[in-house]
């Protein structure tokens, strides 16, 4: 979908630069941002082999491995029937580890593990299990702890600020984590709300 989308983008930039007698400005501006976006891949590359550097150091040295000590009433209060020997607990520890350090393309791999371990050893709603083509609890509280990313690190923007030359790239720290821990409680809290009053129909 996404696609045909940016398909859809292009056409319409390149009829409106011939409509309007600018195709040349449009041509010149897809080369222009064509080597930004080859300077900003660069940079993120840079950036993120630091990061993935740290991550590596810290799980050989044992500090991965306390911090998932750390997070284990966390994940047992998220996600309580997940049994503890469940093949998708390490996954979802180690994606929520990812994202709080600020490194999203790290966590991508282990939330994909993550949800195929949730769906090969699916677990019983209420007692009952569901359909397969339906998504469970945990799936659902995993897939918005997810997507709104408590971010201690913001990785990425800290990034994009020092390409486009911010003078202090790593000043949005401070309002990236309020607003992640913001959007991280609420949506919990929504979950737990939802998973509560869910009616299991099988």
């Amino acid at each position: 979908m996404l696609n045909y989308i940016w398909a859809f983008m292009i056409v319409i930039g390149v009829i409106y630069g011939v409509a309007t007698g600018t195709i040349e400005q449009v041509g010149n501006g897809a080369i222009e941002s064509a080597e930004e976006a080859v300077k900003l891949c660069v940079t993120m590359l840079g950036i993120m082999s630091m990061w993935m550097g740290f991550m590596e150091v810290a799980e050989k040295s044992g500090l991965v491995a306390k911090a998932e000590k750390l997070l284990e009433p966390v994940i047992c209060w998220l996600f309580p029937e997940i049994p503890k020997d469940h093949k998708a607990r390490p996954h979802i520890i180690t994606n929520i580890i990812a994202n709080i350090l600020g490194l999203g393309w790290a966590a991508t791999p282990a939330g994909l593990k993550a949800m195929e371990e949730l769906a090969k050893e699916p677990i019983p709603q209420k007692g009952k299990f569901l359909p397969s083509h339906i998504a469970t609890n945990e799936m659902c509280t995993f897939l918005v702890i997810n997507i709104s990313s408590l971010q201690l690190i913001p990785v990425n923007m800290i990034a994009y600020r020092s390409q486009y030359g911010s003078q202090n790239p790593a000043s949005i720290v401070a309002p990236a984590i309020l607003a992640t821990a913001i959007s991280t409680i609420t949506g919990v809290v929504f979950c737990k709300i939802m998973c509560k009053r869910k009616n299991i129909k099988v």
